[in-house]
C-alpha cells in the first residue's frame, strides 16, 4: 500500500506530500493542472527511464520518494532476501536526478539499480494508464487471471516442482546421450587396442625380464663355461679353495694355545671356508640351471618382439606404462557400459515424471476449461455495466507442449461490436475499453489474487452517465479490500472517493507551481458540482453533488 509520495523539483512541482488512504483515492484537477505529472513523477520510482530537462530548478536535484507498506506479502520478502535488502513492513522507494542528469535509486537507503527498482515496484504498484494494453494483452497475466478464478495456485505450485524435475532429467538424459553418442564413435577403436594389449598379456616388468633372460640364453655356453671354472676352483680342483681354508684352519688350531687372538682369527677363517662352500653350491646350481634352448630363445624373441611393437605404437618406455595404457582403456569401455545402464535408468525416470506432468497438467487444464464460462459471463455482464453492452470478450484454450505454466495457450479474444469476429484482446480494443475490461478483469480477480496498488490513470475515458456510475461502483467495490488511486474527470466515479484530492495551479514568486490537496466533504461536494455544470455550480449541480457524494 502506497502511504505517502514525497516529490521535490519535478518539472513544474516545487515540493508536495501526499497522504494516501487505504482504500478509494480519487484525483481530480482542471485540464493542464499537473495530473498527468503526479504520474509522471510517480512513475520514475515505478523503474521509468528519468530526464535532466524535467528539474524545475536546474540547480537542484529532483526527488521523488514513495512510502509503501508490504503488508506481509511473501513474494515481496522473498525479493528482499533474494537481493539482500533489509526485510521490513514499512518500505521506502527514492529515485534522484542529479543536476547532470545521473540517475540513482535507492530501496530503504540502500543502492540498487534500475532492474531491482522495477521488479519490486511491480510488486507494490499496478499502473494502468489509458492506452497502456501490455499487461491485459499479456499470456502471462491472462493466465495469471485465469487460473486465479480457477483455483489452480497450489497445483501450478506442485505442478512446477515436478516439471523442474522432470526438464532436469530430460536435460541429463540427452547429456548422457550425447556422451553416449561420443563414446560410441571411439569404442571399436578402444576395443581393439584393449583386445591388442589383452591378448598380449604381458605381466608386471615381463618386457624387462624378458630381455635379461634373452641375454643369459644367448650367453649360455660362455656362462656356463665360466661358472664351471670358477666352482671347479672352489671345491673339486686337485687342491680346492675351500680344502686348503679347511688344512689352514686346522695348523692354526694347533697355535691357539700360544696366543689369544688366533681363536678369534680361526672362527672367522672357518666361517670364510664356509661361506665360500656355499658360493660353489649356489654357482653349481646356477650353472645347471643354464640350458641353452633355440626353442626358448624363439619364444622370448617373439614376445619381446610384440611388446617393442606396443611400447612404440603407444609411445611409451615401459610395461608398467603398457599396463596402465590397458586399465585406461578397460575404464573407457566400462564407462560406456556405465552410461549406457544409466540411460536405461534415466529413461525410466524421466517417464515416470513426464507422466506425472501430464496427470497433473490434466487437472490443470480441467479446471481452466471449467472456470471459463461463468468467468466470461461475469466479465461481460460487467462490461455492459460499464456501458459496453455489445462487447464480448472470450477465452481461448489451446493445447500446447508441456511448459512450467501447464500444457495451455491461453488467449483473451475480443469482439466489440457482436460481429461474431473475435480477435486476440491486444490487437482490437482501444485504450478506454482496455481500461474498462482491466478494471472489470481486476475486479473479478481481486479476490483470488493479492494486487498491490492499483492505479487507473483516466479509465472513464469515453464513458460518461450511467456507464461512468457503474465504473465508480466497481471501483468502490475493488476499494473494499484494495487500495485504488484513479484520476478522473466523471463526477460520478469522482463521487465514490474515500480521499478526495484536487490538483491546481498556484504562483509562487514569478512561477507556476503544480499543488494538491485533500478536500474537505463540503469541498469535495462543490467540486463534483464544479465537476457537473461548471466553474460556478447552480444550486441544483450542488444538490446533486451532495446526493452523489452522500450516496
Amino acid at each position: 500500500m502506497l502511504q505517502k509520495l514525497h516529490i521535490q523539483n519535478y518539472a513544474i512541482i516545487d515540493e508536495i506530500d501526499i497522504d494516501f488512504s487505504a482504500s478509494l483515492n480519487i484525483i481530480t484537477g482542471e485540464t493542464g493542472a499537473g495530473k498527468s505529472i503526479l504520474m509522471g513523477a510517480l512513475s520514475l520510482i515505478l523503474g521509468e527511464r528519468a530526464d535532466s530537462a524535467t528539474l524545475m530548478d536546474k540547480e537542484r536535484k529532483c526527488m521523488v520518494e514513495g512510502f509503501f507498506k508490504s503488508n506481509g506479502r511473501k513474494e515481496i520478502k522473498q525479493f528482499l532476501k533474494a537481493n539482500e535488502l533489509d526485510i521490513e513492513e514499512e518500505l521506502t522507494i527514492r529515485r534522484e536526478i542529479a543536476v547532470s542528469g545521473k540517475s540513482r535509486a535507492f530501496i530503504n537507503d540502500t543502492p540498487v539499480n534500475l532492474g531491482q527498482l522495477k521488479a519490486l515496484s511491480s510488486l507494490l504498484v499496478d499502473l494502468h494508464q489509458q492506452f497502456d494494453t501490455l499487461e491485459l494483452g499479456d499470456s502471462d497475466f491472462q493466465r495469471e487471471v485465469l487460473d486465479a478464478l480457477a483455483g489452480n495456485g497450489n497445483l501450478l505450485q506442485d505442478y512446477a516442482t515436478v516439471y523442474n524435475q522432470y526438464s532436469k532429467a530430460k536435460k541429463e538424459l540427452q547429456e548422457l546421450q550425447q556422451q553416449q553418442a561420443t563414446a560410441n564413435t571411439a569404442l571399436d577403436y578402444n576395443q581393439f587396442l584393449f583386445d591388442e594389449l589383452d591378448e598380449a598379456g604381458l605381466k608386471e616388468n615381463e618386457l624387462e625380464e624378458l630381455d635379461a633372460e634373452l641375454k643369459l640364453l644367448s650367453n649360455a655356453e660362455n656362462v656356463k663355461q665360466q661358472l664351471g671354472a670358477i666352482y671347479f676352483e672352489l671345491k673339486d680342483s686337485d687342491l680346492p679353495i675351500v680344502q686348503q681354508l679347511k688344512s689352514l684352519s686346522n695348523k692354526l688350531n694347533s697355535l691357539s694355545q700360544y696366543h689369544a687372538s688366533i681363536d678369534e682369527l680361526i672362527k672367522r677363517l672357518i666361517g670364510a671356508t664356509a661361506e665360500l662352500k656355499d658360493i660353489g653350491d649356489e654357482l653349481e646350481a646356477i650353472d645347471e640351471s643354464v640350458l641353452y634352448s633355440a626353442e626358448r630363445i624363439q619364444i622370448v624373441n617373439d614376445k619381446i618382439s610384440l611388446g617393442y611393437k606396443l611400447l612404440k605404437k603407444h609411445n611409451v618406455q615401459t610395461t608398467a606404462e603398457l599396463l596402465s595404457i590397458k586399465e585406461t582403456l578397460q575404464q573407457k569401455l566400462n564407462d560406456i557400459l556405465n552410461i549406457s545402464e544409466s540411460i536405461i535408468a534415466k529413461e525410466k525416470a524421466t517417464e515416470e515424471l513426464l507422466q506425472k506432468c501430464t496427470q497433473q497438467t490434466g487437472v490443470i487444464s480441467t479446471n481452466r476449461n471449467n472456470a471459463i464460462k461463468p468467468f466470461t459471463e461475469k466479465v461481460n455482464a460487467l462490461l455492459a455495466q460499464v456501458g459496453m453492452p455489445n462487447a464480448q470478450l472470450k477465452v481461448q484454450l489451446q493445447k500446447v507442449a508441456l511448459h512450467i505454466d501447464g500444457a495451455d495457450n491461453i488467449e483473451f479474444l475480443f469482439d466489440a461490436n457482436k460481429s461474431n469476429r473475435f480477435e486476440p484482446l491486444r490487437k482490437v480494443a482501444s485504450g478506454g475499453e482496455l481500461s474498462r475490461i482491466m478494471l472489470c478483469i481486476k475486479s473479478l480477480v481481486a479476490k483470488k489474487l493479492q494486487l498491490p496498488t492499483l492505479i487507473f490513470d483516466e479509465i472513464d475515458t469515453g464513458i460518461s452517465g450511467e456507464a461512468a456510475k457503474q465504473v465508480g461502483v466497481i471501483m468502490k467495490e475493488l476499494a473494499a479490500g484494495h487500495q485504488l488511486l484513479a484520476i478522473t474527470h466523471q463526477p460520478q466515479i469522482a463521487a465514490k472517493a474515500n480521499a478526495h484530492y484536487f490538483v491546481y495551479k498556484s504562483t509562487k514568486g514569478n512561477k507556476v507551481n503544480t499543488a494538491i490537496r485533500l478536500l474537505t466533504n463540503d469541498e469535495r461536494i462543490t467540486a463534483v458540482a464544479q465537476m457537473l455544470s461548471g466553474e460556478k455550480p447552480t444550486a441544483a449541480a450542488l444538490e446533486n453533488a451532495r446526493e452523489m457524494v452522500g450516496n
